[in-house]
Formats: structure tokens, C-alpha cells, sequence
């Protein structure tokens, strides 16, 4: 069975490349046509530059062709995995890099690799011992959707962990907020004091927030921006207290030092968790490795004794 497989991977690939030399072979030769052309054909007189663009237009390309393929493909994976609406949604938390047809080609791409691993598994299998052609299939259309879900749940894991470090930095950046504001300057002033002096992924979404008010947008429709794109309770919190002392005149320095208490006690209290978690995960080793090897020392001299007294 696994001769058979191979002989027909081999007919199909010398069948393909036969195929390629052919047609390379006929577009290479040149026709009456083609030769007559530069001689009888009357040369544009409009600059080259338009007649590019309208030959442009006019023919299917490469990239319009992938682009084809990326829009077929977006289509099925809306259908079987997560829909457009929250992959832009997931794109725009972690920081608006990509688009939505960027990450659909990606999971192709990633689909496409699955789609190779399980046939190379599959083939080597093949070689020890029959394989049958349907499950090699079944397998290798298994592998590529697992690729295309593999990277849906790496852009979760990207969006996670920059929420997390948005969270880290927020504490530290509300209490300069804090500072500038008490010092006389204000909501505006500040931003762009910390978007001068600060560096990282929260500093980077009031660079947003602060290129969005100088277009013209009000302040508080500029944080409500901010809480939508990162989605985190804590800077939802923040925005959402700094919108409702702009509207009712409550002094902005207090309100900033009472958000800045608040993050750093739940930072202080999402640290107690995750050392909670991970001394709990430390005693998997110690009952199911060290424990077992403190018995066996403890009792393997007593157990020879008796057998050698036996």
C-alpha cells in the first residue's frame, strides 16, 4: 500500500513539472504577432506612466489574485471559526499592527504548514506500515484547520498579554498623570508630558488618545476611544472617572491619586493571586517527584535488612 502511495505522489509531481517546462516552453516562443508588433502598432503618445496604469486595470495580476484567494478564505473561516467583527476587535487590542486580511492570509499560511505536517507524518507512517488514504486525508485536513485555530488563539494569547502589561503600566503612569495635573497643567498638558517622557504600550494608546484631541475630538469621547480599543476593567475605571470629573468640575489631581491607590491595590492584589497560583503549582513536583523519592530512600535499607535476614 505504501508503494502505491508513493508511486502516485511521484506520477503526480513529474505529471505537475512536465506540465510547468510545457507551458514556460510555449510562452517563451514568440509569435508572428509578437514580433510584428513594435513595427505596425501605433505608440501611445500619453505618458507611460497612465498606460501602466491602465494595463493595470485592465489584466488580472498576482496580487489581485491573492487578494481573491484571502477574501475566499476569510469567508470560510468566518463560517467555521471566529467572525470578522471580533477578529477587528481582537486586532485593535493588540495594537492595530495587522489587518483583518493580514491575519486571514496568516492563518492560511499557518493552515497551509498543518496542512504539510500531517501529510509529511502521514507519508513517513506510510513507510513503516500501511496507511490508509482516506485517514491520511481526514488527518491532514484536521492538521490544517488545527494551524488556522492555532494562530486565532495566538492573537488571543497577544491581546492577553498586552492587556497585562497595560494593567503593569497603569499605575505608574496615572500617578505622573496625577503629578503634572497637581502641579497646575492641565488633562490635555499632561497627556502630552507623558507621551513625550513615557515609553510603552499604554503610553502608546494616549499617543492615540492625544493625536485624537488634537484633531479635534473632545477629551471625553477621546478616553472612551481608549477604554474601547484596550478593553481592560482598570483603565475602563480610569477612563471613566477622569469623563465624569471633566463633565462635573471635580478637582482632576484628587480624582488621579484616588485612581492611582486604586491600581496600585489591584496590582498589589492580582500579585497575591498569581503567588497563590504558583505556590499551589509548586507542590506538583514536590508530592509527585520529591515525596516518592523521600519514601523510596527511607525505605529501601529496611526492605534489603529484612530480605537479607529472610
Amino acid at each position: 500500500m505504501s508503494g502505491v502511495i508513493i508511486g502516485a505522489l511521484a506520477g503526480l509531481s513529474l505529471s505537475c513539472g512536465l506540465l510547468v517546462l510545457l507551458s514556460w516552453r510555449r510562452r517563451a516562443r514568440m509569435g508572428l504577432v509578437e514580433r510584428l508588433a513594435p513595427y505596425v502598432l501605433e505608440r501611445p503618445r500619453t505618458s507611460g506612466l497612465l498606460s501602466q496604469a491602465g494595463s493595470w486595470d485592465e489584466s488580472p495580476t498576482v496580487s489581485a489574485s491573492i487578494l481573491a484567494a484571502v477574501a475566499s478564505a476569510s469567508t470560510l473561516l468566518e463560517r467555521l471559526g471566529s467572525s470578522s467583527q471580533s477578529v477587528r476587535r481582537r486586532l485593535e487590542a493588540a495594537g492595530g499592527r495587522r489587518t483583518l486580511e493580514q491575519l486571514r492570509l496568516e492563518q492560511m499560511v499557518w493552515a497551509g504548514v498543518g496542512l504539510a505536517v500531517g501529510m509529511g507524518l502521514g507519508l513517513a507512517t506510510a513507510l513503516v506500515r500501511p496507511v490508509s488514504v482516506p485517514q491520511l486525508v481526514l488527518a491532514s485536513l484536521f492538521a490544517a484547520a488545527t494551524g488556522a485555530a492555532a494562530r486565532d488563539w495566538w492573537l488571543t494569547r497577544e491581546v492577553e498579554r498586552r492587556r497585562a502589561r497595560v494593567e503593569e503600566q497603569l499605575p505608574d503612569v496615572v500617578e505622573l498623570l496625577a503629578l503634572v495635573v497637581g502641579a497646575g497643567q492641565g488633562p490635555v498638558a499632561a497627556l502630552e508630558r507623558i507621551v513625550e517622557l513615557g515609553r510603552g504600550e499604554l503610553v502608546e494608546e494616549l499617543a492615540l488618545t492625544l493625536a485624537e484631541v488634537r484633531s479635534g475630538t473632545v477629551l471625553t469621547t477621546a478616553l472612551t476611544h481608549l477604554e474601547e480599543r484596550v478593553r481592560s476593567l482598570p483603565v475602563t475605571r480610569l477612563c471613566e472617572a477622569v469623563s465624569v470629573a471633566l463633565e462635573r468640575g471635580t478637582p482632576l489631581a484628587d480624582v488621579l491619586r484616588a485612581q492611582a491607590s486604586d491600581a496600585r491595590e489591584a496590582s498589589r492584589r492580582a500579585l497575591m493571586e498569581e503567588g497563590g497560583r504558583r505556590e499551589i503549582a509548586q507542590m506538583v513536583p514536590v508530592v509527585f517527584l520529591v515525596l516518592p523519592i523521600t519514601v523510596i530512600f527511607a525505605l529501601f535499607p529496611g526492605l534489603f535488612v529484612l530480605r537479607l535476614g529472610l
